[in-house]
């Protein structure tokens, strides 16, 4: 059964609204006014109805109000009505929109919604897909776009897609770049690619530009395996220390000795240095002006270790601490500095030196929940997820204090 709204019937995919003006205003009106609901759906359409109907109402009104006094005052002048109608969303027809059009809609939203690392990465995989199929509308996907896509994304190479060549560069175009080169990206980056590319897909049926895809049945081909990062020894520890590096000294040291992140170190700022009595002086890790945090959780206050004191010291009393780095800069000085002392074991990054903290408090019989705390992960505290991780306010300052205290830099390290 066919739905009926008064003064409205359905053309295609659209609900139009027409009624017909009386007869004696028609000669300033028009026949009928008639206008767009913008819409498919019965039900909003009987809501917009609504709507429309007040507004014919006060332009009759109002045209009624004007033609009384044109007749009081025996003149010919036209009669002027401003038809101020209800304004909806432009309607479009279901899968009509490009993907270039939606995607750049669905990356607004991501980049208010997601933290900064989150976002590049998610731009970068739907960039991919733009890349391959920007003037296609959404609607025309099919499951053999979708294993191309699969298929060029397997063939590019890590090494290619960090390299200033790459800038601006569509997929096939890495992939040509990517030729005669043995690596690829690995297993999970794909899966996290597509995993992007779905949700975005996922978003625009949320959105009502699409009804179904077909891209959630197809899977990534190989295994994937997390490559973690190299945790420090004590001898590379030692190295690193030691060469005393005039950009990295203080910062890596900070580092190794509180199990802060490089972007929670390097966006330090001197009023975040809190000094607690006895405690000792506490470093608050927190978001503000230069950087946001990776979660919830990484909001903590840590002890700081007093091999450290003289070093902060030495730092700007105002602002930020480290105002010359950023995340960037540091990775890449560590890189640099890594081959000048020849440390080429796979996987050791400045991130190890947070892993050599993690390490060490587990070596002193630290709780892994206690450490938890120090070092910003979220942490279940207990099998169900439920006494601490909800109820517990956390460990004292003074519990902090000692865990920190019991971690000590090799022997031989200068400082």
């Amino acid at each position: 059964m066919s739905t009926k709204i008064k003064y409205a019937y359905r053309n295609h995919q659209t609900w139009l609204y027409r009624r017909t003006y009386p007869k004696h205003l028609q000669a300033v009106l028009g026949h009928a006014l008639k206008q767009s609901l913008k819409t498919g759906d019965a039900r909003v359409a009987k809501a917009r109805v609504i709507d429309v109907n007040a507004s014919y109402a006060r332009i009759v009104s109002e045209a009624e109000v004007q033609l009384v006094l044109a007749n009081e005052q025996q003149g010919n002048q036209a009669i002027v009505i401003w038809e101020a109608v209800p304004k909806f969303q432009r309607a479009t027809f279901l899968g009509q929109a490009t993907i270039a059009t939606l995607a750049k809609i669905y990356l607004g939203k991501c980049a208010k919604d997601l933290q900064p690392g989150t976002f590049r990465s998610v731009r970068y995989g739907i960039g991919l897909l733009v890349s391959n199929l920007a003037h296609r509308k959404i609607s025309d996907l099919n499951r053999t776009d979708g294993q191309e896509f699969l298929n060029l994304i397997a063939k590019v190479s890590p090494d290619v897609a960090k390299s200033n060549a790459a800038k601006g560069q569509g997929l096939k175009q890495l992939v040509a770049l990517s030729k005669g080169d043995s690596k690829t990206i690995t297993p999970q980056t794909q899966k996290r690619i597509w995993k992007q590319v779905c949700q975005f897909l996922g978003w625009a049926i949320d959105e009502g530009h699409l009804g179904e895809h077909c891209f959630g049945s197809l899977k990534v081909l190989g295994k994937a395996s997390v490559q973690s990062y190299a945790v420090m020894s004590d001898k590379e520890v030692t190295e690193v220390l030691n060469a005393n590096d005039p950009d990295l000294m203080s910062i890596l040291s900070l580092c190794l000795l509180s199990g802060l992140r490089s972007g929670e170190a390097c966006g330090l700022l001197a009023e975040d240095l809190i000094t607690k009595g006895n405690l000792g002086v506490f470093i608050r890790v927190r978001p503000n002006r230069i950087r946001r945090l990776k979660s919830v959780s990484a909001e903590r206050e840590v002890p700081l270790h007093d091999l450290l004191l003289p070093i902060i010291q030495g730092l700007p009393s105002q602002g930020p601490l480290f105002p010359n780095l950023s995340v960037d800069r540091i990775t890449k000085r560590f890189t640099l500095l890594r081959r000048r002392l020849n440390l080429t074991r796979p996987g050791l990054v400045f991130h190890s030196s947070r892993k050599w903290f993690i390490t060490q408090c587990e070596r002193t019989g630290v709780p892994e929940h206690f450490t938890a705390s120090i070092v910003g992960h979220q942490s279940a505290r207990s099998e169900n997820k439920l006494t601490y991780g909800l109820y517990s306010a956390g460990i004292s300052d003074a519990q902090k204090r000692e865990i920190i205290d019991q971690v000590s830099l090799p022997v031989g390290v200068r400082i």
